[in-house]
């Protein structure tokens, strides 16, 4: 048997299976023919690109983002009633100064009350500012807290709410200037426009800081990865660039459809992540027919008959999983949807278009600018550890998966107790101001700066008979127990709508606010205000919000789930013709989805290494957090499970025996998939060293799914799988088989380079 030598190192022997090699026949299919458009047009197609993302972005950067107007997106009984109030109760927005003592003075020492009257004098000097309430003044007595030693000075900004957030900051720097004038006391401000303006920029800051993180993270894993500067930076390019085409075409359309304020987060993830692996699995494949004997044009067509094929089956994938979060009905994750379709699509434009014009210029020189101490990359070569871990699994199969899947299986039994409950503030960190203040106001009068907010909406609120059952609601509920004075009674200036501010137990997300939103909803408000003919009632506020929509994604997870599992399975058995690899891919997929729920469950509520991100409890998963991570994570690990696939059905298209086909397959792209897996849980890893909870659990859970699929579900259970069933992989029944065939491939490469390990 005859053995191939190259630079000096000897090969295994061929297979003698391998047929040989004939004249390739142009493939026909949409990938290759944008592919070939490419090369032939590299100048329109490359620079072209750039200057279409270049007006992209700067248009949408010129109509800017529209957000979602938290105030009227709500669900349920919260939703209507913040209708209500955004419809007829533009209040203007109030604020809260807070002065405290930790050395033992109170608001009956001259020292204390002078700097009440400093803050006081700071807001009266503000053109701004309206309805000052002091402290010290005895009708407002209930703004001292028990023991003397903090107060609180409320007031109001001028105008319509909407535009407080402009009008706040000389105001919050008077109060920084009393404080800087009594370091014994903490005096600070906190209320709707101060905090949202501070979180705000804590949150930009956050995202600057991921943006800025994540891209030195990616060259240096492509670097490695890769082992030249040219062949790295292509990757890094087309995915900023599609994270960049995609944030323009997002502000574009908020003109229509408002989005979030967290979907550039989301665009930066998802766009960088599929943008650099699709680059990668497009490039690995034209890297590896130049190594095995091709020339550029005929290496280029085969990357792109065989891995464009892929890139376009896996973006597709990929946007349908993301379009099931249109059927939450919720704003925020419709927009979710629609920022990451829009990222998604524009990476596969790119891989598909700019990435082969690229390649037909560069031929060779991809290779350029080596790296220092890495080992010149041939993308042919077999990956030493996954060939023998691949060997391992393949003569045990039965073992491999007991081991693997009962690892993830024990991994996802935690997610049974997860606990959804949206981040109060007390979770934001107390590095921002406003949160220490907010905790403080929280710790010296419980429940002030979270109340249940009753609303009642009839002809004439200021009727005997409202106002009666009003007094009634009040006393009732203060008779609870569960819920406190000072109780703030606001009437709008038609008298049809009264607003019932009541401070409740806990910090406005626990079970002990939820407890008292239960006893308000079921037996105070209907015994009272809820009794009242013609009226119309409901309670919101942050404890109701948070219910509500933790009730409607519950009820939209079985909707979700069902819409993307079928359209995946669908997908995945027109593309491969098998009932078997398409039901395969759904439970795998499952596997690694439900193991990273569980890991969220080990980390934000029983603790594990709670610490370690810098957080010191959680009352739970964010609603958010299982719908978001369950259509990316999807999505994304069909990128490495249509690109494995497609390798293991061509090489058995082939001749090859399916051990071999799987073999061959997983081990020859095991260096590129565990590259792209690295980038992906490296800019995940950034978000989870943020500041805010919502980026943290996102972080993890996205970093730990991606590195057990990329390992334990890849490298172990699915060649495990596939070797039991054998030809039963490529079962299609009989009333199936008029599914048209993918598209003939090149044939085999030349084996220059073959089963170097």
């Amino acid at each position: 048997m005859k053995t191939r030598v190259i630079q000096g190192e000897p090969g295994p022997p061929e297979p003698p299976e391998d047929p040989p090699a004939t004249a390739p026949r142009p493939a026909r299919h949409l990938a290759a023919r944008m592919g070939r458009w490419s090369a032939a047009h590299w100048k329109t197609a490359t620079f072209g690109w750039l200057v279409i993302i270049a007006v992209v972005f700067y248009v949408g950067n010129q109509m800017g983002t529209q957000t979602i107007d938290e105030a009227t997106s709500g669900p349920g009984e919260s939703g209507q009633v913040d209708k209500i109030l955004d419809a007829g109760f533009k209040q203007p927005a109030a604020e809260t100064v807070l002065v405290q003592s930790a050395s033992g003075l109170t608001v009956a020492d001259p020292g204390f009350r002078v700097a009440v009257d400093e803050a006081i004098a700071s807001l009266e000097a503000s053109p701004d500012v309206q309805n000052i309430e002091s402290p010290l003044d005895p009708a407002f007595a209930d703004q001292v807290s028990e023991d003397g030693s903090s107060v609180l000075i409320d007031f109001e900004i001028r105008g319509d709410p909407d535009d407080a957030g402009d009008l706040v900051d000389p105001i919050v720097a008077g109060i920084d200037g009393v404080q800087a004038s009594h370091p014994d006391l903490y005096i600070g401000e906190i209320g709707d426009a101060s905090a949202e303006k501070a979180v705000d920029g804590a949150v930009g800051d956050d995202l600057k800081k991921a943006g800025i993180l994540s891209v030195p993270i990616t060259l240096i894993i492509l670097l490695i990865a890769l082992g030249s500067l040219v062949a790295a930076g292509i990757p890094l390019l087309i995915g900023l660039t599609a994270v960049l085409g995609a944030l323009g075409l997002t502000a574009v359309a908020s003109q229509f459809m408002a989005v979030s304020e967290y979907a550039s987060a989301v665009v930066l993830l998802v766009g960088l992540a599929v943008g650099v692996d699709y680059v990668m699995f497009y490039l690995r494949r034209f890297r590896e027919e130049r190594a095995a004997g091709r020339g550029d044009t005929a290496a280029l067509e085969a990357a792109a008959a065989t891995s464009g094929r892929s890139v376009l089956i896996s973006g597709l994938t990929v946007m349908v999983a993301m379009a099931g979060m249109f059927f939450t009905g919720d704003e925020t994750f419709a927009s979710f949807g629609l920022a990451t379709i829009l990222v998604v699509a524009v990476a596969v434009l790119g891989s598909l278009t700019v990435l082969p014009a690229l390649l037909s210029r560069l031929g060779g020189r991809v290779d350029a600018g080596r790296v220092p101490f890495t080992r010149r990359r041939r993308e042919a070569r077999e990956g030493r550890f996954w060939g023998a871990v691949v060997d391992r699994v393949l003569r045990h199969p039965v073992v491999s998966i007991v081991l693997a899947g009962g690892l993830l299986i024990a991994l996802a039994l935690p997610a049974l107790q997860m606990r959804t409950a949206e981040a109060g503030v007390e979770s934001l960190p107390d590095s921002i101001q406003v949160i220490d203040t907010y905790n403080r106001v929280q710790a010296a009068f419980p429940g002030t700066e979270t109340p249940a907010i009753v609303v009642v909406e009839a002809a004439d609120v200021r009727s005997v008979e409202v106002q009666s059952a009003i007094g009634e609601l009040q006393a009732q509920a203060v008779a609870t127990g569960q819920m406190h004075e000072p109780i703030d009674v606001d009437i709008n200036d038609e008298g049809t709508i009264a607003s019932v501010a009541i401070p409740i137990d806990g910090n406005g997300t626990d079970e002990a606010s939820k407890a008292a939103l239960d006893t308000l909803r079921d037996e105070v408000v209907p015994a009272t205000v809820g009794a009242l003919p013609d009226a119309e009632t409901g309670v919101t506020g942050q404890t109701a919000q948070s219910e509500d929509f933790g009730e409607q994604m519950r009820s939209a997870l079985p909707l979700v789930f069902g819409f993307v599992l079928l359209f995946a399975f669908l997908l995945m058995l027109f593309a491969f013709r098998s009932i078997v690899i398409a039901v395969k891919a759904i439970v795998l997929n499952l596997l690694s989805v439900g193991a990273a729920y569980g890991i969220l469950v080990l980390v934000f509520q029983n603790g594990w290494g709670l610490s370690l991100l810098g957080v010191d409890s959680t009352d739970g998963i964010d609603p958010i957090i299982p719908i978001l991570l369950f259509v990316i994570l999807f999505g994304l690990s069909m990128d490495y499970h249509v690109f494995i696939l497609s390798r293991i059905r061509e090489l058995h298209d082939r001749g090859h025996s399916n051990d071999e086909a799987i073999r061959r397959g997983i081990t020859s792209t095991a260096g590129v998939v565990t590259a792209a897996a690295f980038v992906m849980v490296g800019v995940f890893a950034v978000f989870a060293t943020l500041q805010f909870l919502f980026f943290k659990q996102f972080g993890v859970g996205l970093a730990a799914a991606v590195l057990i699929d990329a390992t334990i579900i890849r490298g172990v259970l699915l060649p495990a799988t596939m070797t039991l069933l054998g030809e039963r992989n490529w079962y299609l029944p009989r009333w199936l088989r008029w599914l048209p065939r993918p598209p003939a491939e090149l044939p085999e490469p030349a084996t220059a380079a073959r089963g170097l390990s």
